[in-house]
């Protein structure tokens, strides 16, 4: 019997070029019990350290310098791998419905603008690792028939 893990500890990555705002983050995500957070203000490095961190939730800024996050969206989700989900979060300052279709079509999970509300933004993370592990449930489920 595979014990479940506790939603507090699922790994959750962040990707964001303002350190501010990933401390606010990261802030927000220790108030709410999550232990296991990694930072990154490197876009560039998002796919080496997904594979290392194995992430549960990945929260993604849209515009950074060096790789638009609508690119790091594309290449993430095919790091993911076929019959895994690992929902994306996307946090951004563009409002415009373009930018929140584009987002969604590319596979992200949620959107929330900044600035955001923090408690909205806590509720949401934690419908999005609720997801994560009724996923995790039915994967051990099947693979046990």
């Amino acid at each position: 019997m595979i014990t479940p893990r506790k939603p507090t500890d699922v790994r959750i990555l962040a990707i964001d070029d303002e350190p501010a705002n990933l401390a606010l983050v990261q802030a927000v995500l220790a108030r709410e019990g999550y232990q296991h957070f990694e930072a990154l203000t490197e876009p560039r490095l998002a796919a080496e350290r997904y594979l290392a961190f194995k992430p549960d939730l990945v929260l993604l800024d849209l515009m950074m310098p060096s790789i638009d996050g609508y690119a790091l969206l594309g290449s993430l989700g095919r790091l993911t791998g076929e019959g895994d989900l690992v929902p994306i979060m996307v946090l951004t300052a563009d409002t415009s419905i373009e930018a929140k279709r584009r987002a969604l079509a590319l596979g992200a999970r949620d959107i929330v603008t900044k600035p955001f509300d923090v408690f909205e933004f806590a509720l949401r993370v934690a419908n999005l690792i609720e997801l994560r592990m009724i996923f995790e449930h039915l994967q051990a489920r099947s693979s046990h028939h």
